[in-house]
């Protein structure tokens, strides 16, 4: 799991620092943004100290509406238990009691530049710690989306993985990750695959070195992330090593936890590689709509044997 910190929340939505600046280094451990509620009243069982706590217009409005000491009593109440730092989205009035708390406590209080819809800041904060804080690993190999479909190229170095994705986005097809593929589990069913901002754009390509695709062929030939639903490992061929039969059986990698439908494609001279991962796309798009062209193919033959 990465180091997630208060400053790169700051920066990365841009907050202006009213105290606590001295602290923006303090690490946050867990995801997901908190508005307190509950505890404003004394209910603290399930109070999550280690999550940022969002204060937006509606829980600013119930403390403006108290009194000085019970406003004073509810907000110590909530400090005490030391939440990594406040986020306010309703502007800079009016804040001068939590601005006391936090510094007396030593949390960072940060606000939004603008008043903002904080439901929608919420949702955007939350996913930004899942990301940033999400198990991650590094696999050497090429990622790519097609159709909308993020596929995760594999195979021995030098296999032509890079070409076949030059092939790809000559189609109108994006490149994710050339060499370095870091693989991020944001769910028991979600592995996403994006770049390790290094690499960012680039396709080594060999004979011609580099290329930075968004400045060859357009923003269109990258995409920054995506959702991997397919491997394809790449190898060389083997004669008599492929199988005819109507449908394989079915084969899946692991990936943290989190298995992945694999399969393979050999490569030769003259095979239309980039239009099989095309076609190994568009049926794993089929399956996932629960049709299958086998037993399609299979029920039309039934009445012949019937």
């Amino acid at each position: 799991m990465k180091r997630l910190t208060i400053d790169q929340v700051a920066r990365r939505f841009s907050l202006n620092v009213l105290v606590g600046e001295q602290h923006l280094q303090s690490e946050i451990k867990q995801p997901g943004a908190h508005r307190p509620g509950l505890e404003f009243v004394g209910h603290f069982d399930f109070f999550p100290t280690e999550r940022i706590q969002v204060l937006g217009k509606k829980e600013i409005t119930y403390l403006h509406k108290l009194s000085h000491r019970e406003r004073k009593m509810r907000i110590r109440n909530i400090v005490q238990y030391h939440p990594p730092c406040f986020i306010v989205t309703a502007g800079e009035d009016g804040l001068t009691y939590l601005t006391e708390h936090c510094i007396k406590e030593n949390i960072p209080l940060l606000v939004t530049k603008e008043p903002v819809a904080t439901t929608e800041f919420v949702a955007q904060l939350d996913a930004y710690m899942v990301k940033e804080l999400a198990p991650e690993m590094a696999v050497h190999g090429v990622c790519v989306n097609v159709f909308g479909i993020g596929i995760l190229l594999r195979g021995d170095s030098g296999v032509g993985k890079s070409e076949t994705a030059h092939t790809l986005i000559g189609r109108g097809h994006r490149l994710v990750a050339d060499d370095i593929v870091v693989l991020k589990k944001l769910s028991a069913q979600t592995l996403l695959g994006t770049h390790d901002e290094k690499t960012k754009e680039f396709l080594a390509l060999r004979s011609i070195g580099l290329l930075n695709v968004v400045r060859s062929y357009g923003q269109k030939a990258f995409q920054n992330e995506t959702r991997i639903a397919l491997e394809i490992n790449l190898t060389k061929w083997e004669k008599d090593a492929l199988y005819n039969d109507l449908e394989q059986e079915p084969a899946y990698t692991d990936y943290m936890g989190i298995k992945i439908p694999s399969m393979e494609i050999q490569l030769q001279p003259g095979r239309d590689i980039a239009g099989l991962i095309e076609a190994a796309a568009n049926n794993w798009y089929l399956r996932q709509q629960g049709y299958s062209a086998a037993e399609d193919f299979y029920s039309r033959l039934a009445p012949e044997f019937s």
